[in-house]
């Protein structure tokens, strides 16, 4: 199927999406800071972990800072999101989860920063979600439960910034007939794909 989306729609879509973004890396400093979690040189690198991500708006988002990027830097972070899917793909078949390093970390460092995804700027501190089956709880990650120590850290309430994301997931898609297409892609698989629908 070919997407597309009328371009004041997409810049107004995904303005919002940066104003998002900006609230959900408040609620996770708050919570982080809280519970004394300091991610600086943590041996349990959280981008080691295999992510799937749900959202059109979000892989156009990544589109739109891998677009900005200058051409080395973006074939480089394409080479080896093609090397993750491959290696991905290998463990899945060994019946593993795979374990591989993100496409876009550089030595510790997210490359594509300020346009990561929503479970990269939420991963790590306590968290909890409520839906229709009930409260999701997520401890927090190893070293975030571990500095708890058996204290009950408050756990971040992740319902209302998932709410706005599923808003403007319903936005960009607009009039358009159905809902959305289901996304169920780790961040290398976007990267190799390209733009949704292309």
């Amino acid at each position: 199927m070919t997407l597309s989306f009328p371009a004041s729609r997409l810049r107004a879509t995904l303005k919002k999406l940066a104003a998002l973004y900006a609230d959900m890396d408040k609620a996770y400093t708050a919570a982080a800071s809280a519970a004394g979690l300091d991610c600086a040189g943590c041996a349990e690198n959280c981008c080691l972990s295999f992510f799937q991500h749900h959202t059109l708006v979000e892989w156009l988002y990544l589109q739109k800072g891998l677009a900005a990027l200058p051409e080395d830097r973006r074939t480089g972070y394409e080479r080896r999101a093609r090397e993750y899917v491959d290696a991905a793909r290998e463990a899945a078949s060994r019946g593993e989860t795979p374990r591989l390093m993100c496409p876009v970390n550089d030595d510790g460092l997210c490359g594509l920063y300020e346009h990561r995804l929503m479970i990269c700027r939420l991963h790590g501190v306590p968290n909890v979600l409520l839906g229709s089956m009930g409260v999701r709880e997520f401890p927090g990650c190893g070293p975030c439960q571990r500095l708890a120590d058996g204290r009950e850290l408050k756990a971040m309430d992740r319902t209302p910034l998932l709410r706005r994301l599923a808003g403007l997931e319903m936005e960009l898609w607009g009039s358009k007939p159905g809902r959305p297409p289901k996304v169920d892609l780790t961040l290398a698989e976007m990267i190799v794909a390209g733009p949704p629908g292309k």
